[in-house]
């Protein structure tokens, strides 16, 4: 009992501190969810963590620290082939869209997301918009963020990108 529970530990702060070593490596934007391919880093290193934590031998501790090596390294490419081709920016992510526009909701981008209008409603509440009229834009972004734009006066150049249905 006392070897799990010191492998346990053991095995969860090497493989954290594997982590940050990558982060620093790699920069802060690691972590970002500024797009779906970073989001999705995100979840497969939790999951890595998990997996080394719960180690039984040193190869299959060792096998997800390299695949975390290997996530940040393909992060890394990814974001270099994106910044240098948009062409491939756009194959690799996804298009905010359009649920609210100017206080009216989008039924047509509703459905094309399978978002409920709930949820809609919800994240206006959460982001304490008090009048839909004063409410520009609710943009479902590329990770599945939702952002709601309220107020007299919104920059167009904040819903630069963004489809309508």
């Amino acid at each position: 009992m006392l070897d799990i529970l010191c492998r346990g530990l053991v095995l969860s702060a090497v493989a954290l501190v594997w982590i940050v070593v990558l982060v620093r490596i790699n920069g802060l934007r690691s972590l970002s969810k500024m797009s779906s391919f970073d989001f999705v880093m995100t979840v497969a290193l939790g999951s890595l963590l998990a997996g080394a934590s719960q180690a039984d031998s040193w190869q299959k501790f060792a096998q997800p620290m390299v695949a975390m090596a290997g996530l940040f390294l393909a992060q890394f490419t990814a974001a270099k082939l994106r910044k240098a081709s948009d062409r491939l920016e756009s194959a690799m992510q996804n298009t905010p869209i359009f649920l609210m526009r100017d206080g009216e909701i989008c039924p047509a981008a509703l459905k094309a997301t399978r978002t409920a209008e709930s949820d809609v409603w919800a994240k206006l509440r959460e982001a304490n918009a008090l009048d839909t009229s004063r409410v520009r834009a609710v943009v479902l972004e590329t990770t599945g963020d939702v952002s709601v734009l309220h107020g007299d006066h919104v920059d167009q150049r904040l819903l630069d990108g963004v489809r309508t249905v």
